[in-house]
């Protein structure tokens, strides 16, 4: 018969709820008298970048990298390409990468000929990517830091691969934050659950469902005390002419300068 483990690794489903509760996005970071950035203690830093390290991984490969931006100069110039300055000011910055070059010169090393598989590529690295900085975002939560993913890195892709000196096989997915907050972030609401979790097969969602999960996100989109509109802000992002269309070419050129596209050209 099996046993409930009552060990101090296992809370109660509200203490879960709680702590995913209190996730917020924070850019604005306590910082020393001069406004530089407020150092991690040795000991938080290295339980999460081990945090990081433990994630899962596809096939074994970790297929990522962490770029972790130390220099002054470099952070700047970072925040500059990414346009956003909280990589200046925050206790850490990283830039969390899709990396298949490591595997390839494991297999090189080893004598090996690696395979051509760009597309798989991308798909395994960004999952890769993603999962070892959620961890590494998630044990500095736990550490009481807060943080924020920064998805500018696509502003500025080839300056950023160009300043990391990234060479083929490793691409920006986003940056990542961490630090004491110095602010007051709002929760944020979230798509309704039936509209994202999904039983057996897929369900599109009736205009009355997507109506509703539009007003219960609205609160999202609000700026200066007027009252938010989900649409509109989605509209800037992913509509016809929005930030995501213009975001493309030079992501599609990022793809081909690093290996790792595998359209037609």
């Amino acid at each position: 018969m099996l046993r409930r483990m009552t060990d101090d690794r296992h809370r109660r489903p509200e203490d879960v709820r709680a702590f995913y509760d209190a996730h917020r996005t924070v850019r604005q970071y306590e910082n020393h008298e001069d406004g530089t950035p407020l150092p991690l203690p040795d000991d938080h830093l290295d339980v999460i970048l081990h945090a990081a390290q433990r994630a899962p991984t596809d096939a074994t490969a970790q297929l990522y990298s962490l770029i972790r931006l130390t220099r002054p100069d470099v952070r700047a110039r970072v925040a500059d390409l990414s346009t956003n300055a909280h990589i200046a000011t925050a206790s850490e910055a990283f830039v969390v990468c899709a990396d298949v070059r490591r595997v390839g010169r494991v297999l090189e090393v080893a004598g090996k000929q690696p395979g051509h598989w760009p597309a798989i590529a991308v798909h395994f690295g960004i999952g890769d990517a993603v999962m070892a900085g959620t961890n590494l975002l998630t044990a500095a939560e736990m550490l009481g830091y807060q943080g924020c993913w920064i998805g500018g890195v696509l502003n500025g892709l080839d300056g950023i691969i160009d300043e990391l000196k990234l060479p083929q096989g490793v691409l920006p997915f986003a940056a990542l934050t961490i630090g004491r907050p110095a602010e007051h972030a709002p929760y944020r609401p979230r798509v309704p659950r039936p509209l994202v979790i999904h039983t057996d097969e897929y369900h599109t969602g009736t205009d009355d469902e997507i109506r509703h999960a539009t007003e219960v996100m609205n609160p999202i989109a609000a700026r200066g005390g007027q009252p938010g509109d989900w649409a509109r802000l989605l509209t800037m992002y992913f509509g016809q002419g929005g930030g995501m269309e213009k975001r493309e070419p030079a992501l599609v050129a990022a793809l081909k300068r690093q290996g790792l596209w595998s359209g037609n050209e």
